[in-house]
């Protein structure tokens, strides 16, 4: 009786051991989360090719920037100026990216002087008057065209009535307000005289779409 006690308990402890082996200690045992995290948060690029965010383009440092990077994510696209009457709006667009950033929301800042000279600095003169008169931390790009013959492909593609059907029509001044919602999908279009902390539709828009799960993109 002695013995096959002690084959008994022998044989539970072995059972216990390969259980442990072969994945009874939990269910990451033998996988790298990591790797699995970081594939899970791909995007899929036929989805992205079909938005405004399938462009490359220059950063405010002159790098190269996959827009891409930011589907799944709720982006305003704004085309900017450091010496218009709603410059000002800098602060304001900042102080948005701040409340929502965590939720997933970025404003992207495109410079452009196709109205009245009012950017005519260089890029590295842009970014210290964003940094040192407004404090800017969203993500800011060279210089562009958004009216004429060199409009850049981003807003080819936003002003465009094959491509946005809905919102489509010329940039008339400084400011005005593209907003995407997680699918790369233009959700809503802006004047450049709404203020971004006090419209309304803008604010909600934000929100709803924020709320809405991603699509394209599994979530985390």
């Amino acid at each position: 009786m002695r013995i096959r006690m002690t084959i008994t308990a022998a044989t539970g402890a072995m059972i216990f051991l390969t259980g442990m082996a072969f994945g009874g200690g939990g269910p990451n045992m033998g996988r790298k989360p990591d790797a699995k995290k970081k594939e899970e948060e791909k995007a899929d690029p036929a989805k992205i090719k079909e938005t405004v965010l399938q462009f490359k383009v220059k950063d405010i440092d002159g790098k190269e920037v996959d827009l891409g990077q930011y589907y799944g994510k709720v982006v305003l696209i704004v085309n900017t100026a450091s010496k218009c009457g709603y410059t000002p709006q800098y602060s304001k667009l900042n102080q948005l990216y701040e409340k929502y950033g965590s939720q997933g929301f970025v404003v992207l800042g495109f410079p452009c002087d196709d109205f009245n000279h009012q950017e005519p600095g260089t890029d590295k003169e842009i970014k210290q008057f964003c940094t040192d008169k407004y404090s800017v931390s969203f993500p800011m790009f060279s210089k562009i065209k958004v009216k004429g013959n060199d409009t850049c492909e981003v807003y080819k593609y936003l002003i465009s009535k094959e491509t946005d059907p809905k919102f489509a029509g010329e940039i008339k001044w400084n400011f005005n307000k593209f907003l995407l919602n997680r699918q790369g999908q233009i959700v809503g279009r802006y004047k450049s005289s709404d203020d971004p902390l006090k419209c309304k539709e803008l604010i909600e828009t934000i929100e709803k779409s924020l709320a809405a799960k991603p699509s394209g993109v599994a979530s985390k």
